[in-house]
């Protein structure tokens, strides 16, 4: 069997041909597989999707519950066979719920990624490499710049900035599903035990987090909150709604970003982040290069972001690679618009 028959690229996403069902679809399909929760992964109104009981979850409070005609939980590890073809889902450490999916007919094994990242998370289980003849690989940080420090040393300069600046408030943008809770957790382990205040589009999936086990210590809404409680805080909130009028409640607030994308100082001067904090939930160089290695695969297929310099990468590893140029997969910041409270901004 050629890989091309157990899975290929299709104007609607990854279609496998043998299995007849879809991964990551970006337009409503018969049956969906589904890697994550992030909505450029995850849209509503496929007939049937099979995904990790924590993704579909999440997509029934991201989307309603209405989401899709039918939905099917799958565990890490736990296999079923779609028309012939082996699937099974493995951990791929982007958020809560997130999976790489393993599809397997006649010895052969495509493995796709998903978002994902090496780097340890408190509020994930960790990426898995599955052996496999074809990887399928995100690039969103696909270029040898984007080398990430250790998570927890960004969150040491943030905490070092509240200590120095005990009378402003500290406002922290982050994506509302997977980098707002990972923050929480980090900036808990730190040592950090004052209250967090969170913007009020955070809460549904900051609750869900917490209701399966998490536990970042008291989360506070910003709403109804006196201004006095600000001085000296953290506020976690979606990145757009530091530019608007429910930023200006704060009095002489420092703007911070956590992002990948901060390793890039331009960005930070465009989005007017004072602290840029580089903690992305995706692999950066080396941890893409790390974890394709550890696939042991003989074929590479990139899905989006920086394409061509990790396809070049593989070619100098005797990998066969080539671009998948899919459309309709992106960063968490082109995520649909989250429902916010009465009188707060949604997220993005």
């Amino acid at each position: 069997m050629r890989p091309e028959d157990l899975l290929c690229p299709s104007p609607k996403g990854l279609y496998s041909p043998a299995g007849d069902f879809y991964v990551d679809p970006t337009r409503a399909v018969p049956r969906a597989v589904i890697t994550h929760g992030h909505s450029d992964h995850a849209r509503a109104g496929h007939a049937h999707v099979l995904a990790t009981r924590e993704t579909l979850d999440i997509m029934a409070l991201r989307m309603g519950p209405g989401f899709a005609g039918a939905k099917q939980a799958l565990s890490y590890g736990e296999e079923i066979t779609l028309n012939g073809v082996k699937v099974s889902l493995h951990p791929a450490g982007h958020v809560l719920g997130s999976a790489q999916v393993r599809i397997e007919k006649d010895g052969l094994v495509i493995v796709v990624s998903g978002d994902y990242k090496d780097a340890a998370d408190p509020t994930c289980a960790p990426f898995e490499p599955i052996r496999c003849h074809v990887f399928v690989s995100e690039a969103t940080f696909g270029l040898p710049v984007f080398r990430h420090p250790p998570a927890a040393g960004e969150v040491d300069k943030l905490l070092a900035s509240v200590r120095i600046f005990p009378e402003r408030t500290h406002i922290v943008g982050a994506y509302s599903l997977g980098k707002a809770q990972r923050m929480m957790a980090l900036i808990r382990r730190a040592g950090h035990d004052a209250p967090i205040y969170v913007h009020g589009a955070l809460t549904n999936i900051t609750d869900y987090y917490e209701s399966c086990g998490m536990d970042f210590g008291e989360i506070l809404p910003v709403k109804g909150a006196p201004k006095s409680a600000f001085a000296g805080a953290i506020v976690i909130a979606p990145p757009s709604s530091m530019t608007d009028l429910w930023a200006r409640r704060f009095a002489d607030p420092i703007t911070c970003f956590a992002s990948g994308w901060m390793r890039v100082r331009a960005r930070a001067r465009q989005r007017g982040v004072e602290l840029p904090l580089v903690v992305s939930d995706h692999a950066d160089w080396d941890g893409l290069c790390a974890s394709i290695r550890a696939t042991g695969c003989e074929e590479l297929w990139v899905t989006h972001g920086a394409e061509d310099a990790l396809v070049h990468w593989a070619h100098t590893r005797q990998l066969r690679a080539r671009p998948l140029h899919m459309v309709g997969y992106g960063e968490e910041d082109e995520e649909a618009v989250v429902p916010a409270p009465e009188g707060e901004a949604p997220a993005p």
